[in-house]
Protein backbone atom coordinates (compact mmCIF):
# COMPACT_ATOMS: atom_id res chain seq x y z
CA UNK A 1 0.00 0.00 0.00
CA UNK A 2 1.54 3.18 -0.86
CA UNK A 3 0.12 7.27 -0.04
CA UNK A 4 -1.21 7.01 -3.61
CA UNK A 5 -3.20 4.24 -3.45
CA UNK A 6 -6.58 4.66 -1.27
CA UNK A 7 -6.73 1.81 1.09
CA UNK A 8 -9.87 -0.12 2.45
CA UNK A 9 -10.39 0.46 5.90
CA UNK A 10 -8.89 -2.41 7.69
CA UNK A 11 -6.14 -2.78 5.35
CA UNK A 12 -4.98 0.70 6.78
CA UNK A 13 -5.23 -1.05 10.33
CA UNK A 14 -3.06 -4.26 9.59
CA UNK A 15 -6.04 -6.25 10.35
CA UNK A 16 -4.64 -9.10 8.32
CA UNK A 17 -1.71 -9.55 9.94
CA UNK A 18 -3.16 -10.68 13.16
CA UNK A 19 -5.57 -13.73 11.27
CA UNK A 20 -3.99 -16.46 10.40
CA UNK A 21 -3.96 -18.04 6.48
CA UNK A 22 -6.90 -21.32 7.43
CA UNK A 23 -9.04 -17.94 9.16
CA UNK A 24 -8.51 -15.93 6.15
CA UNK A 25 -9.34 -18.24 4.27
CA UNK A 26 -12.62 -19.28 5.78
CA UNK A 27 -13.39 -15.64 5.91
CA UNK A 28 -13.12 -15.04 2.42
CA UNK A 29 -15.03 -18.17 1.81
CA UNK A 30 -18.35 -16.87 3.91
CA UNK A 31 -17.69 -13.61 2.29
CA UNK A 32 -17.95 -14.96 -1.38
CA UNK A 33 -21.39 -16.90 -0.10
CA UNK A 34 -22.70 -13.52 0.77
CA UNK A 35 -21.20 -11.76 -2.70
CA UNK A 36 -22.93 -14.74 -4.61
CA UNK A 37 -25.66 -15.49 -2.84
CA UNK A 38 -27.15 -12.90 -0.39
CA UNK A 39 -25.89 -9.96 -2.14
CA UNK A 40 -28.57 -9.81 -5.03
CA UNK A 41 -31.36 -10.77 -3.36
CA UNK A 42 -31.51 -9.16 -0.10
CA UNK A 43 -32.70 -5.43 -1.08
CA UNK A 44 -35.72 -7.75 -2.62
CA UNK A 45 -36.63 -9.75 0.39
CA UNK A 46 -36.35 -7.17 2.42
CA UNK A 47 -38.47 -5.07 0.93
CA UNK A 48 -40.93 -8.14 0.84
CA UNK A 49 -40.01 -8.82 4.73
CA UNK A 50 -39.18 -12.32 3.93
CA UNK A 51 -36.21 -15.13 4.40
CA UNK A 52 -35.95 -17.83 2.45
CA UNK A 53 -35.06 -19.65 5.99
CA UNK A 54 -34.77 -23.33 5.16
CA UNK A 55 -33.16 -22.99 1.60
CA UNK A 56 -30.27 -20.95 3.35
CA UNK A 57 -29.78 -23.09 6.40
CA UNK A 58 -29.17 -25.91 4.19
CA UNK A 59 -26.50 -23.83 1.97
CA UNK A 60 -25.29 -22.19 5.51
CA UNK A 61 -24.79 -25.87 6.66
CA UNK A 62 -23.04 -26.86 3.69
CA UNK A 63 -20.16 -23.83 4.13
CA UNK A 64 -19.99 -24.97 7.32
CA UNK A 65 -21.14 -22.20 9.83
CA UNK A 66 -23.66 -23.42 11.53
CA UNK A 67 -22.21 -24.10 14.93
CA UNK A 68 -18.69 -23.59 13.40
CA UNK A 69 -16.98 -22.73 16.76
CA UNK A 70 -18.15 -26.03 18.58
CA UNK A 71 -16.72 -29.89 18.51
CA UNK A 72 -17.98 -32.67 17.21
CA UNK A 73 -21.67 -33.74 16.02
CA UNK A 74 -20.95 -32.32 12.60
CA UNK A 75 -19.58 -29.14 13.89
CA UNK A 76 -16.58 -27.98 12.26
CA UNK A 77 -14.69 -26.91 15.85
CA UNK A 78 -13.10 -23.74 14.10
CA UNK A 79 -11.25 -21.08 16.89
CA UNK A 80 -13.60 -18.05 18.03
CA UNK A 81 -11.27 -15.69 15.99
CA UNK A 82 -13.03 -17.50 12.76
CA UNK A 83 -16.78 -17.86 14.21
CA UNK A 84 -16.25 -13.89 14.83
CA UNK A 85 -15.14 -13.31 11.20
CA UNK A 86 -17.56 -15.02 9.55
CA UNK A 87 -20.07 -13.26 11.84
CA UNK A 88 -18.78 -10.00 10.25
CA UNK A 89 -19.13 -11.01 6.58
CA UNK A 90 -22.60 -12.25 7.32
CA UNK A 91 -23.78 -9.10 8.53
CA UNK A 92 -22.05 -7.32 6.30
CA UNK A 93 -24.83 -9.12 4.16
CA UNK A 94 -27.32 -8.41 6.19
CA UNK A 95 -28.14 -8.44 10.40
CA UNK A 96 -30.90 -10.59 9.67
CA UNK A 97 -28.69 -13.05 8.06
CA UNK A 98 -26.35 -13.23 10.80
CA UNK A 99 -29.19 -13.46 13.27
CA UNK A 100 -30.25 -16.70 12.01
CA UNK A 101 -26.55 -18.27 11.97
CA UNK A 102 -26.57 -16.85 15.74
CA UNK A 103 -28.80 -18.48 17.05
CA UNK A 104 -28.86 -21.24 15.04
CA UNK A 105 -25.28 -21.73 16.36
CA UNK A 106 -24.72 -20.01 19.55
CA UNK A 107 -28.26 -19.78 21.25
CA UNK A 108 -30.06 -22.88 19.79
CA UNK A 109 -27.18 -25.38 19.24
CA UNK A 110 -25.21 -24.26 21.81
CA UNK A 111 -27.75 -24.86 24.72
CA UNK A 112 -27.95 -28.10 23.26
CA UNK A 113 -23.91 -28.46 23.28
CA UNK A 114 -23.68 -27.40 26.26
CA UNK A 115 -26.45 -28.02 28.50
CA UNK A 116 -28.54 -31.59 26.72
CA UNK A 117 -27.79 -34.92 27.27
CA UNK A 118 -26.11 -37.50 24.58
CA UNK A 119 -29.32 -38.59 23.33
CA UNK A 120 -30.67 -35.05 22.78
CA UNK A 121 -26.77 -33.85 21.43
CA UNK A 122 -27.05 -36.93 19.19
CA UNK A 123 -30.60 -36.28 18.19
CA UNK A 124 -30.30 -32.43 17.13
CA UNK A 125 -26.77 -31.64 16.76
CA UNK A 126 -25.88 -33.35 13.59
CA UNK A 127 -29.12 -32.38 11.60
CA UNK A 128 -28.82 -28.66 12.61
CA UNK A 129 -24.90 -28.28 11.65
CA UNK A 130 -26.08 -29.44 8.33
CA UNK A 131 -29.09 -27.36 8.17
CA UNK A 132 -31.84 -29.98 7.63
CA UNK A 133 -33.00 -28.89 11.07
CA UNK A 134 -33.79 -25.18 12.35
CA UNK A 135 -33.44 -24.40 16.14
CA UNK A 136 -34.66 -21.37 17.94
CA UNK A 137 -34.30 -20.23 21.85
CA UNK A 138 -37.48 -18.96 24.20
CA UNK A 139 -35.84 -16.49 26.74
CA UNK A 140 -37.75 -13.04 26.47
CA UNK A 141 -41.13 -12.69 27.24
CA UNK A 142 -43.52 -9.95 26.49
CA UNK A 143 -42.80 -8.06 29.80
CA UNK A 144 -39.29 -8.99 30.86
CA UNK A 145 -36.51 -8.47 28.23
CA UNK A 146 -33.50 -7.13 30.05
CA UNK A 147 -34.59 -9.11 33.59
CA UNK A 148 -35.34 -12.81 32.45
CA UNK A 149 -35.38 -13.17 36.27
CA UNK A 150 -38.93 -11.85 36.22
CA UNK A 151 -40.47 -14.28 33.40
CA UNK A 152 -43.60 -15.88 33.75
CA UNK A 153 -43.76 -18.89 31.72
CA UNK A 154 -44.24 -21.69 34.11
CA UNK A 155 -43.12 -25.83 33.81
CA UNK A 156 -44.76 -27.66 36.18
CA UNK A 157 -44.32 -31.70 37.06
CA UNK A 158 -47.72 -33.60 36.23
CA UNK A 159 -46.27 -37.47 36.88
CA UNK A 160 -43.40 -38.14 34.92
CA UNK A 161 -44.07 -35.33 32.24
CA UNK A 162 -43.12 -31.79 32.47
CA UNK A 163 -46.52 -29.41 31.39
CA UNK A 164 -45.77 -25.91 30.27
CA UNK A 165 -47.67 -22.34 29.95
CA UNK A 166 -46.75 -19.18 28.90
CA UNK A 167 -45.42 -16.43 25.92
CA UNK A 168 -41.79 -15.67 24.69
CA UNK A 169 -41.83 -12.86 22.24
CA UNK A 170 -39.31 -11.63 19.55
CA UNK A 171 -37.72 -15.06 18.48
CA UNK A 172 -35.48 -15.26 15.63
CA UNK A 173 -36.50 -18.58 13.72
CA UNK A 174 -39.45 -19.17 15.87
CA UNK A 175 -42.00 -19.93 13.04
CA UNK A 176 -39.90 -22.16 10.81
CA UNK A 177 -38.18 -24.10 13.94
CA UNK A 178 -38.19 -27.73 14.51
CA UNK A 179 -37.41 -27.53 17.98
CA UNK A 180 -37.55 -24.50 20.22
CA UNK A 181 -35.51 -24.20 23.02
CA UNK A 182 -37.40 -23.00 25.81
CA UNK A 183 -36.37 -21.78 29.44
CA UNK A 184 -39.26 -21.41 32.35
CA UNK A 185 -39.52 -21.54 35.85
CA UNK A 186 -39.40 -24.65 38.21
CA UNK A 187 -40.18 -24.99 41.22
CA UNK A 188 -36.42 -25.95 41.62
CA UNK A 189 -35.84 -23.21 39.35
CA UNK A 190 -35.29 -21.77 35.86
CA UNK A 191 -34.55 -24.91 33.52
CA UNK A 192 -34.53 -25.17 29.41
CA UNK A 193 -36.78 -27.68 27.96
CA UNK A 194 -36.58 -28.98 23.93
CA UNK A 195 -40.39 -28.35 22.44
CA UNK A 196 -40.65 -29.92 19.42
CA UNK A 197 -42.61 -28.42 16.62
CA UNK A 198 -45.87 -29.87 16.32
CA UNK A 199 -46.33 -30.67 19.82
CA UNK A 200 -50.09 -29.68 21.01
CA UNK A 201 -50.30 -26.71 22.72
CA UNK A 202 -47.29 -24.96 21.20
CA UNK A 203 -47.98 -22.43 18.47
CA UNK A 204 -45.28 -19.69 17.18
CA UNK A 205 -47.36 -16.96 15.10
CA UNK A 206 -44.72 -15.02 13.68
CA UNK A 207 -44.34 -10.81 14.17
CA UNK A 208 -44.99 -8.73 10.84
CA UNK A 209 -44.88 -5.08 10.15
CA UNK A 210 -41.54 -4.84 11.39
CA UNK A 211 -39.35 -1.60 10.05
CA UNK A 212 -36.32 -3.76 11.01
CA UNK A 213 -34.80 -6.90 10.46
CA UNK A 214 -37.27 -7.23 7.46
CA UNK A 215 -35.31 -10.32 5.80
CA UNK A 216 -35.34 -12.47 9.46
CA UNK A 217 -38.41 -14.08 10.68
CA UNK A 218 -39.15 -13.22 14.01
CA UNK A 219 -41.80 -14.62 16.26
CA UNK A 220 -43.88 -15.30 19.38
CA UNK A 221 -43.83 -18.40 21.24
CA UNK A 222 -47.23 -19.86 23.08
CA UNK A 223 -47.39 -22.68 24.92
CA UNK A 224 -50.73 -23.85 26.32
CA UNK A 225 -50.57 -26.86 28.67
CA UNK A 226 -47.62 -28.32 26.38
CA UNK A 227 -46.52 -31.58 27.71
CA UNK A 228 -43.38 -32.82 27.31
CA UNK A 229 -41.70 -36.44 28.31
CA UNK A 230 -39.00 -36.01 31.86
CA UNK A 231 -35.84 -36.49 28.81
CA UNK A 232 -37.24 -33.00 27.25
CA UNK A 233 -35.12 -31.17 29.22
CA UNK A 234 -31.92 -30.12 29.58
CA UNK A 235 -30.32 -31.73 32.32
CA UNK A 236 -27.31 -29.78 33.01
CA UNK A 237 -28.48 -26.03 33.25
CA UNK A 238 -29.54 -24.98 36.79
CA UNK A 239 -30.76 -21.55 37.29
CA UNK A 240 -30.38 -18.29 35.10
CA UNK A 241 -26.96 -19.24 34.69
CA UNK A 242 -27.61 -21.28 32.03
CA UNK A 243 -29.75 -19.28 29.20
CA UNK A 244 -27.26 -16.35 29.94
CA UNK A 245 -24.15 -18.51 29.43
CA UNK A 246 -25.78 -19.33 25.86
CA UNK A 247 -26.27 -15.01 25.30
CA UNK A 248 -22.81 -14.47 25.85
CA UNK A 249 -22.19 -16.80 22.70
CA UNK A 250 -24.39 -14.79 20.67
CA UNK A 251 -23.19 -11.55 22.16
CA UNK A 252 -19.50 -12.33 20.99
CA UNK A 253 -20.65 -12.90 17.57
CA UNK A 254 -22.38 -9.56 17.69
CA UNK A 255 -19.63 -7.54 18.54
CA UNK A 256 -18.00 -8.98 15.02
CA UNK A 257 -20.86 -8.61 13.52
CA UNK A 258 -22.26 -5.41 13.63
CA UNK A 259 -18.60 -3.91 12.60
CA UNK A 260 -19.62 -5.88 9.42
CA UNK A 261 -22.38 -3.76 8.66
CA UNK A 262 -20.88 -0.83 9.31
CA UNK A 263 -17.78 -1.92 7.26
CA UNK A 264 -20.13 -2.52 4.33
CA UNK A 265 -21.53 0.96 5.00
CA UNK A 266 -18.68 2.66 4.81
CA UNK A 267 -17.06 0.85 1.88
CA UNK A 268 -20.18 1.49 -0.05
CA UNK A 269 -20.35 5.40 0.86
CA UNK A 270 -16.13 5.69 0.29
CA UNK A 271 -16.74 4.12 -3.64
CA UNK A 272 -20.36 6.57 -3.75
CA UNK A 273 -18.29 9.57 -2.74
CA UNK A 274 -14.86 9.31 -5.21
CA UNK A 275 -17.67 8.99 -7.85
CA UNK A 276 -20.08 11.32 -7.40
CA UNK A 277 -19.34 14.73 -8.80
CA UNK A 278 -20.61 18.13 -7.25
CA UNK A 279 -19.18 21.66 -8.27
CA UNK A 280 -17.26 19.82 -10.78
CA UNK A 281 -14.80 17.41 -8.51
CA UNK A 282 -15.70 14.27 -6.60
CA UNK A 283 -17.82 14.65 -3.21
CA UNK A 284 -14.49 12.53 -1.98
CA UNK A 285 -12.20 15.68 -2.20
CA UNK A 286 -13.94 18.03 -0.03
CA UNK A 287 -12.35 18.55 3.41
CA UNK A 288 -16.14 18.00 5.10
CA UNK A 289 -16.00 14.10 3.12
CA UNK A 290 -12.94 13.52 4.31
CA UNK A 291 -12.82 14.49 7.92
CA UNK A 292 -16.08 12.25 8.15
CA UNK A 293 -14.84 9.33 6.49
CA UNK A 294 -11.60 9.46 9.01
CA UNK A 295 -13.36 9.71 11.85
CA UNK A 296 -15.61 6.89 10.73
CA UNK A 297 -12.82 4.65 9.34
CA UNK A 298 -10.97 5.17 12.77
CA UNK A 299 -13.99 3.86 14.77
CA UNK A 300 -14.24 0.92 12.76
CA UNK A 301 -10.62 0.12 12.92
CA UNK A 302 -10.14 0.42 16.71
CA UNK A 303 -13.54 -1.79 16.90
CA UNK A 304 -11.88 -4.17 14.84
CA UNK A 305 -9.02 -3.98 16.79
CA UNK A 306 -11.09 -4.96 19.83
CA UNK A 307 -13.19 -7.43 18.65
CA UNK A 308 -9.82 -9.23 17.78
CA UNK A 309 -8.34 -9.01 21.19
CA UNK A 310 -11.91 -10.58 22.62
CA UNK A 311 -11.50 -13.40 20.27
CA UNK A 312 -7.99 -14.12 20.97
CA UNK A 313 -9.13 -14.12 25.19
CA UNK A 314 -11.53 -16.29 24.28
CA UNK A 315 -9.61 -18.86 22.03
CA UNK A 316 -7.18 -18.80 24.86
CA UNK A 317 -9.78 -20.07 27.42
CA UNK A 318 -9.39 -16.29 29.46
CA UNK A 319 -12.16 -14.50 28.68
CA UNK A 320 -13.99 -12.83 31.15
CA UNK A 321 -18.09 -12.68 30.15
CA UNK A 322 -18.31 -9.63 31.56
CA UNK A 323 -15.21 -8.13 28.48
CA UNK A 324 -17.68 -9.49 25.71
CA UNK A 325 -19.95 -6.20 26.88
CA UNK A 326 -17.36 -3.94 25.92
CA UNK A 327 -16.99 -5.07 22.48
CA UNK A 328 -20.75 -5.40 21.99
CA UNK A 329 -21.49 -2.01 22.89
CA UNK A 330 -18.60 -0.51 21.27
CA UNK A 331 -19.49 -2.28 18.24
CA UNK A 332 -23.03 -1.49 17.97
CA UNK A 333 -22.70 1.85 19.32
CA UNK A 334 -20.31 2.49 16.75
CA UNK A 335 -21.93 0.77 13.77
CA UNK A 336 -25.53 2.34 14.25
CA UNK A 337 -23.33 6.12 14.31
CA UNK A 338 -21.34 5.14 11.11
CA UNK A 339 -24.01 3.64 9.29
CA UNK A 340 -26.19 7.12 9.90
CA UNK A 341 -23.41 8.95 9.22
CA UNK A 342 -23.13 7.37 5.69
CA UNK A 343 -26.65 7.62 5.17
CA UNK A 344 -26.19 11.39 5.13
CA UNK A 345 -23.30 11.67 2.87
CA UNK A 346 -25.46 9.40 0.51
CA UNK A 347 -28.19 12.23 0.21
CA UNK A 348 -31.58 10.87 -0.97
CA UNK A 349 -29.87 7.75 -2.56
CA UNK A 350 -29.11 6.79 0.94
CA UNK A 351 -32.91 6.62 2.02
CA UNK A 352 -32.87 3.79 -0.77
CA UNK A 353 -32.65 -0.13 -1.03
CA UNK A 354 -30.14 0.36 -3.94
CA UNK A 355 -27.79 1.13 -1.70
CA UNK A 356 -27.35 -0.94 1.60
CA UNK A 357 -26.95 1.90 3.87
CA UNK A 358 -30.23 2.19 5.20
CA UNK A 359 -30.95 -1.44 5.48
CA UNK A 360 -28.18 -1.62 7.49
CA UNK A 361 -29.18 1.61 9.62
CA UNK A 362 -32.42 0.10 10.81
CA UNK A 363 -31.37 -3.43 11.16
CA UNK A 364 -29.08 -2.17 13.36
CA UNK A 365 -31.64 -0.22 15.80
CA UNK A 366 -32.52 -4.08 16.62
CA UNK A 367 -28.86 -5.36 17.05
CA UNK A 368 -28.79 -2.32 19.69
CA UNK A 369 -31.48 -3.32 21.92
CA UNK A 370 -31.18 -7.09 21.19
CA UNK A 371 -29.18 -9.80 23.30
CA UNK A 372 -28.42 -6.42 25.99
CA UNK A 373 -29.28 -3.15 25.36
CA UNK A 374 -26.76 -0.83 25.47
CA UNK A 375 -27.77 0.44 28.94
CA UNK A 376 -27.39 -2.84 30.17
CA UNK A 377 -24.19 -3.02 28.96
CA UNK A 378 -23.11 0.05 29.99
CA UNK A 379 -24.07 -0.76 33.48
CA UNK A 380 -21.94 -4.29 33.60
CA UNK A 381 -19.13 -2.46 32.69
CA UNK A 382 -19.71 0.22 35.32
CA UNK A 383 -20.25 -2.36 38.02
CA UNK A 384 -17.11 -3.86 36.96
CA UNK A 385 -15.44 -0.35 37.82
CA UNK A 386 -16.70 0.74 40.69
CA UNK A 387 -17.47 -2.63 42.55
CA UNK A 388 -21.38 -1.60 42.96
CA UNK A 389 -24.59 -3.01 41.15
CA UNK A 390 -26.79 -0.10 39.53
CA UNK A 391 -29.62 -2.11 37.80
CA UNK A 392 -32.12 -1.55 39.78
Amino acid sequence: MTLSTPATTLAYFGVDALIDDDTRDLQAAVRGFVDRRIRPEIATWYEQGRLPVRDLARELGELGVLGMHLSGYGCAGTSAVAYGLACFELEAGDSGLRSLVSVQGSLAMYAIWRFGSEEQKQQWLPRMAAGEAIGCFGLTEPDFGSDPAGMRTRARRDGDDWVLDGTKMWITNGSVADVAVVWARTDGGVRGFLVPAGTPGFTAPEITRKLSLRASVTSELVLDDVRLPADAMLPEAAGLSGPLTCLNEARFGIVFGALGAAHDCLETTIAYARSRQIFDKPLAAYQATQLKLADMGLELGKGMLLALQIGALKDAGTLDHRQISLGKLNSVREAIAIARECRAILGAAGITLDYPVIRHSANLESVLTYEGTSEVHQLIIGQVLTGHAAFK
